[in-house]
């Protein structure tokens, strides 16, 4: 099992870059895994565009939450791609309608950790790196960048690989 985690900024190249990753792998078996809600139009344009590069040979899992729970499913001649973990934070934080506890956050957070070493598949996963821009007004927006940056910290800690992307331009931070 390998962890590969993949960075950038929005509309960074960096979806586009892990699809490339997973196609040039040697692993027969691919899993596609969508953590977006199509929650308003724009969304569902997000995920329309996103569906209409994948061909066939992607086998398909729609979990914006139960993530690790999927992640146990996985063999070790399968290859996975999760898109994206900052959209899965997203849905953490607002599931069940009221937000989440920073103690529920965090423990999420550990457990999808957990989750990645057992997994036997290898792993790539897609995160926003959104700890670049401006410092957020709102206290749960701050929250979700807080938590968001944390996350990134910790999957980086157990990835063989950390890949940042901008303007389609993968540049290797690990591995």
């Amino acid at each position: 099992m390998t962890v590969h985690l993949i960075l950038g900024g929005a509309r960074s190249g960096k979806s586009s870059f892990a699809e490339s990753q997973v196609l040039a792998s040697d692993k027969s078996v691919r899993h596609y895994v969508a953590t977006a809600t199509a929650t308003d139009d724009e969304m569902r344009q997000r995920i329309a565009h996103h569906q209409a590069r994948r061909d066939e040979h992607w086998q398909l899992h729609e979990e914006p939450l139960e993530l690790v729970s999927l992640l146990r499913t996985f063999s070790v001649d399968e290859i996975v791609l999760v898109d994206c973990l900052t959209l899965w934070m997203s849905n953490v934080i607002f599931a069940g309608g009221q937000t989440a506890s920073e103690e529920e956050i965090s423990r999420r957070v550990a457990d999808l950790v957990s989750g990645l070493e057992q997994c036997a598949a290898d792993v790539i996963l897609v995160s926003n790196e959104v700890g670049l821009g401006v410092v957020p007004m709102g206290e749960v927006t701050r929250l979700f960048v807080d938590h968001a940056g944390w996350m990134n910290q910790a999957i980086a800690k157990v990835a063989k690989q950390v890949t940042f992307v901008a303007a389609g331009l993968p540049m290797k931070l690990k591995g």
